[in-house]
């Protein structure tokens, strides 16, 4: 697509002869690795990503809370992502990657950050519905043949109670 075209107005869409069928509605996707899966997340939600922070532990929080972390003189919660998933404990602490969740900032341990992809929402399809998976909303074959790509459900993350 030309870039007289990505940027054209509705009226001047149409006098292109562009459908708004023609435009492919997608939404970009930050891809990490959590043991062999890899996990995506929304791009916009992504604040930044961290390596070598020094994480402190917080006493009477669930295991998935590593503790939390110093960025700029916020305090950020870590959770690992994979005590959340169930999968076994990485011995070493990773990456941070930093979302912001509704104007909440939650760090999420992971293995390695995989890329960033722009995915057609119509290629993300739902769980089945006797699924018991709540961390995950949908998933995906990924465009470059490199695997199946699952959604995070970042808002289910932490539990309410």
């Amino acid at each position: 697509m030309n870039e007289n075209m990505m940027f054209a107005k509705e009226d001047e869409q149409a006098a292109l002869n562009i459908t708004t069928d023609d435009m492919v509605d997608s939404q970009k996707y930050l891809i990490f690795m959590a043991d062999h899966l890899k996990l995506g997340v929304i791009a916009e939600d992504v604040v930044e990503i961290l390596n070598n922070q020094i994480i402190t532990y917080l006493p009477m929080v669930p295991d998935f809370i590593r503790g939390i972390i110093n960025m700029r003189g916020q305090m950020v919660p870590i959770l690992d992502v994979r005590a959340r998933l169930g999968l076994p404990p990485q011995e070493a602490d990773c990456l941070v990657v930093v979302l912001n969740l509704e104007d909440v900032q939650l760090g999420i341990l992971v293995d390695a950050v995989d890329q960033m992809l722009d995915i057609p929402k119509a290629n993300i399809h739902p769980l089945p519905t006797n699924s018991t998976q709540m961390l995950v909303s949908g998933m995906c074959s990924l465009p470059d043949g490199s695997g199946t790509m699952m959604v995070l459900d970042c808002e289910q993350l932490m539990p309410d109670d």
